[in-house]
């Protein structure tokens, strides 16, 4: 049976999927109130395990330190309490091979290398081009949603990133390019990111790990 999360744990976690967000975006994120989502963070922000921030006309939040180590802790004794661990693995380890294809995916969206210069900033005027990152765009897509179904079966709010994706997909091939990439849409990639980083928090896994550190008699 699919578990439900509590307000305080989605509040905390829609600000470490989203990176930095206001308020309204965090109670966007999993549905909730914003009246319960404020009074999570603000919560949140007494226990020290968020901070709000000001840069110019933006405001957010963020996680600290100890906002994210209480986040792990949370997400670990829900999947214990569910006894998925194991299944949310699985899904891990079905996922990195397509996330090196979306990765591969949006860098053919972002370049079309010529004969002149590899390095060529795609202009969108290849429509062969574009036709075929989009045709792999919707391989991947395909790949995604049963993975996201076997999440959703565990935890609720693993839902909709498929939705989400194949929406972000849908604009791109109507020829709104920013759709595939761009940061301040819900794009294919901002929502494969957030999928990324809430499959790596769930299972306490750091997306980028500390540089092994050679032994003295290996050196």
């Amino acid at each position: 049976m699919t578990r439900d999360s509590s307000p305080e744990l989605l509040a905390l976690h829609a600000v470490r999927v989203l990176g930095f967000a206001d308020s309204p975006a965090v109670a966007r994120r999993f549905d909730l109130e914003p009246a319960e989502a404020d009074e999570a963070l603000e919560d949140a922000q007494a226990r020290g395990w968020v901070t709000h921030s000001r840069f110019a006309d933006l405001s957010g939040w963020s996680l600290t330190d100890a906002g994210r180590a209480e986040n792990e802790r949370q997400l670990a004794a829900e999947l214990a309490a569910v006894g998925a661990e194991a299944e949310v693995h699985a899904v891990l380890r079905e996922f990195l091979p397509l996330n090196a294809r979306l990765l591969r995916a949006c860098t053919d969206w972002q370049m079309r290398p010529t004969p002149t210069d590899p390095l060529a900033v795609n202009d969108h005027t290849d429509t062969a081009w574009d036709a075929g990152v989009l045709a792999e765009l919707e391989a991947i897509a395909r790949g995604l949603a049963p993975l996201v179904r076997r999440l959703e079966d565990l935890l609720t709010r693993f839902r909709g990133y498929d939705t989400r994706f194949g929406t972000a997909l849908r604009h791109a091939e109507a020829g709104q390019h920013g759709w595939v990439d761009r940061t301040d849409l819900d794009s294919c990639h901002r929502v494969w990111f957030e999928l990324h980083e809430d499959l790596l928090a769930t299972l306490g896994i750091a997306r980028h790990p500390p540089p092994r550190v050679r032994r003295t008699e290996e050196l």
